[in-house]
């Protein structure tokens, strides 16, 4: 029984979106196509990173380059939006890792999530 594999034509992206969800621990980098579709996602822990030193800026930087190394050699894209989210130290690291490896940034937002006086606090402890 022979099993015929269908050969995938290598896509062409020229802009992208790049969403960084930074947290405390961690930061994941992922990089999609205009409609959402991922591309490649990249973290710390993809470099070498573990433990303690994936939640590290220069972790962030490492991670974002290579991520958009990939991107860029194996879907030549070229200028990417980005989303940064959360309030990990690897927010502004990750963009500059983007920025070193060749990605031109056209736009840069910032969507972490704020309350506006949402959920009621705990009651506080009888003195």
């Amino acid at each position: 029984m022979a099993t015929s594999k269908k050969s995938k034509a290598k896509r062409s992206v020229s802009s992208g979106i790049v969403t960084i969800q930074s947290t405390f621990n961690n930061t994941i980098i992922s990089i999609t196509d205009t409609n959402g579709e991922l591309l490649v996602q990249g973290s710390p822990a993809v470099v070498g990173f573990k433990g303690a030193r994936r939640s590290t800026a220069f972790a962030a930087t490492k991670a974002a380059s290579d991520a958009a190394d990939k991107a860029i050699k194996k879907y030549g894209i070229r200028e990417v939006r980005v989303i940064v989210s959360g309030p990990g130290a690897g927010r502004n690291a990750a963009v500059k890792g983007l920025d070193s490896a060749g990605l031109k940034v056209t736009t840069l937002i910032d969507k972490t999530p704020i309350p506006h006086n949402g959920c009621r606090p705990r009651k506080s402890p009888r003195k």
